[in-house]
């Protein structure tokens, strides 16, 4: 039969709560931090992935008239 040594068990249950309290700090920690980050962001006025799809769609259709364009002066200056 195995003695129970109260001592041992109070120490067990203190670094168990420990545990979980540094668990709950340190997802505390990270919620903080991604919220911080969020807020940078928003402030920096950065352009989203769609608005910046459409730019490019227009940067190519630019690209594509001027190319056309090119040509068809070559064609006259012939």
């Amino acid at each position: 039969m195995v003695a129970k040594n109260p001592l041992l068990d109070d120490l067990a249950g203190l670094m168990t709560g420990a545990m979980g309290v540094a668990r709950t700090a340190g997802e505390e920690v990270k919620t903080m931090g991604q919220s911080r980050i969020r807020e940078a962001i928003a402030d920096m006025d950065l352009a989203t992935r769609e608005e910046v799809e459409v730019l490019k769609a227009i940067a190519v259709q630019a690209l594509e008239r001027v190319e056309a364009l090119e040509a068809r002066l070559e064609k006259l200056e012939e």
